[in-house]
């Protein structure tokens, strides 16, 4: 299984599966990320993706010891629906 993987230099988060890239884009202000969009290419889609994306992401915003703006609403819906990530969002 791929692993997710921070790419600061596009501002995005990906995963490799099966030769395509899902990502999350960000922007990064003081110590806040703005979680901006998802983006899971159709080939690879309705098989849980996105939501190992998201968490990767998320671990990896708290392992920097970042604060979440969830813009996406595929991000946000993930944080809503997994309690153990709303500490991470911003107020």
């Amino acid at each position: 299984m791929s692993e997710v993987t921070n790419e600061e230099g596009r501002r995005r988060f990906e995963l490799e599966e099966e030769g395509e890239t899902a990502f999350i884009t960000y922007i990064v202000e003081g110590e806040r990320i703005t979680l901006t969009h998802t983006i899971v290419p159709p080939g690879i889609e309705g098989r849980g993706v996105g939501s190992r994306l998201v968490r990767g992401a998320l671990d990896d915003v708290r392992e920097r010891g970042l604060m979440v703006v969830p813009q996406c609403s595929f991000v946000r819906g993930y944080i809503e629906r997994h309690e153990e990530y709303r500490d991470l969002l911003a107020d």
